[in-house]
């Protein structure tokens, strides 16, 4: 037999049980992958993180990520429970300012921020941001959203976006629309499918909270309901505005971004998003919470 770590990890949030849950397995060189999905299955969490051994020496630590029910290239929530966890608990903090990780989409290079002495932040650097048009009749998808469709705003195109996933983005007028969204998720979950869509993301610039942007996501296609504060579909939504030419493409622009609210589990995230016509950067960053740490025995 042999014991597993595990951990679990609230991110972009300063606060327990708030933000977004990841499973945090540090042993995954342990495990096959079936034994990493049954894990991820166990922890019911929307995704778990495993951390192995590289194959590309120019990386730290090579990464699998894991839904309840799938492997997905990429997640941006568990990238940040995972480098906080070894920043602050495993105490790489004190001997270098990051670690790059291998994964499915190339290397991630996270580095971490301090104040005082003490780990306050981790920051990501996603993947160069792509989009591609999306033909989608508005008053299907407002039926499958639970919405009505008036209150899609028409200033923004409804594209998908990828820093790692390709996200489906849908602009609502206001925060209340997005809060109200009450989604088919069998049809969204079946329409995600067919189109290789990770996750459908709302997104709404108007917000009585102190943010630039409030969203909310939907990823039923892989086994998410609802995950409450997303990495990856807001590093693929800053990509968007910025390709869009929504923010400006001649400075940096700071965002910050609120999600969870909708579910009880609020959450913030910053993105940095730096201009280059060959190659955009997305950084994405956010604080966590370690809640419980314990073990699977195999």
């Amino acid at each position: 037999m042999k014991d597993i770590r595990v951990y679990h990890v609230d991110a972009f949030t300063t606060e327990k049980f708030r933000g977004n849950a990841a499973g945090v397995v540090l042993d995954g060189e342990w495990l096959t992958e079936d034994e990493m999905q049954n894990i991820a299955k166990e922890l019911n969490l929307p995704e778990s993180v495993f951390l192995l051994p590289v194959h590309d020496e120019k990386a730290d630590y090579r990464v699998k990520y894991f839904t309840p029910t799938e492997e997905v290239n990429f997640c941006g929530h568990a990238t940040v429970g995972l480098t906080w966890l070894l920043a602050t608990e495993l105490g790489m903090a004190k001997e270098k300012s990051g670690v790059v990780l291998e994964t499915k989409i190339g290397h991630v290079p996270v580095v971490w921020h301090e104040e005082n002495g003490k780990v306050v932040d981790v920051e990501m650097t996603q993947v160069t941001p792509k989009t591609q048009d999306f033909i989608i009749d508005v008053e299907e998808l407002s039926d499958m959203l639970g919405i009505s469709s008036d209150r899609i705003d028409p200033s923004y195109p409804i594209k998908l976006a990828n820093t790692g996933n390709w996200h489906l983005l849908v602009p609502l007028k206001h925060q209340n629309d997005i809060d109200q969204a009450a989604p088919n998720l069998a049809a969204l979950g079946k329409m995600n499918k067919e189109q290789n869509i990770t996750t459908t993301h709302l997104y709404t610039f108007q917000s009585t909270k102190d943010c630039d942007l409030y969203t909310r996501d939907f990823a039923p296609g892989i086994g998410i309901p609802e995950d409450p504060v997303t990495g990856a579909a807001n590093g693929a939504l800053a990509g968007y505005l910025y390709l869009e030419g929504v923010i400006p493409q001649q400075e940096t622009t700071h965002l910050r971004i609120a999600q969870g609210d909708a579910i009880g589990r609020p959450g913030l995230l910053r993105i940095t998003v730096i201009p280059n016509e060959a190659k955009q950067v997305i950084k994405v960053a956010g604080a966590a919470v370690i809640t419980i740490r314990g073990a699977i025995t195999l």
